[in-house]
């Protein structure tokens, strides 16, 4: 049960505690995707979703680390696509996710210490494999591109563990 969900990291670049929304994007020094593989029966052995984001060989992130100064603030007005074997499956405003970017480094610094070359990875839009009809799982041979445009595209051929 692999899924896919085309996502983007942004990478801190200083230490940042207690950022205002206002002042948040201060601490960003560049962005980068993210292909948060998912195994979908393994994130429902417990509350907490970390086994099913931590096997080996999921998490890609790439295929460039782009500086926060040549994209918009937050990503603003950008949107990150997911295709499965040149199909679209993902297709979502970066302006529509839950936590836009100033909440979320706001949110986070609010309980913990951010630190310099910490990754932090947003979030997904809709369409992922396991909420459709019938659902859609990755397989040996598939091939998975996430875009946004200045960020490029992050492609990766799924492959059965060895």
């Amino acid at each position: 049960m692999l899924d896919f969900e085309g996502e983007f990291s942004f990478v801190v670049g200083k230490t940042c505690r207690h950022a205002s929304e206002a002042n948040a994007l201060d601490y960003i020094v560049g962005y980068a995707l993210f292909n948060d593989a998912t195994i979908r029966n393994y994130q429902r052995f417990s509350s907490q979703w970390t086994v099913g984001k931590n096997f080996d060989g999921t998490g890609a992130f790439g295929p460039e680390l782009v500086t926060s100064d040549e994209l918009p603030g937050g990503m603003e007005g950008l949107t990150l696509t997911t295709r499965l074997n040149g199909e679209l499956m993902q297709e979502g405003r970066i302006d529509d996710l839950v936590f836009p970017v100033r909440k979320l480094i706001a949110i986070l610094s609010e309980c913990m210490t951010l630190e310099a070359g910490d990754v932090v990875v947003t979030g997904t839009p809709a369409g992922v494999g396991y909420a459709r009809k019938p659902p859609i799982w990755m397989k040996a041979g598939d091939t998975i591109e996430i875009e946004v445009a200045g960020l490029g595209r992050l492609r990766n051929t799924v492959q059965d563990e060895v």
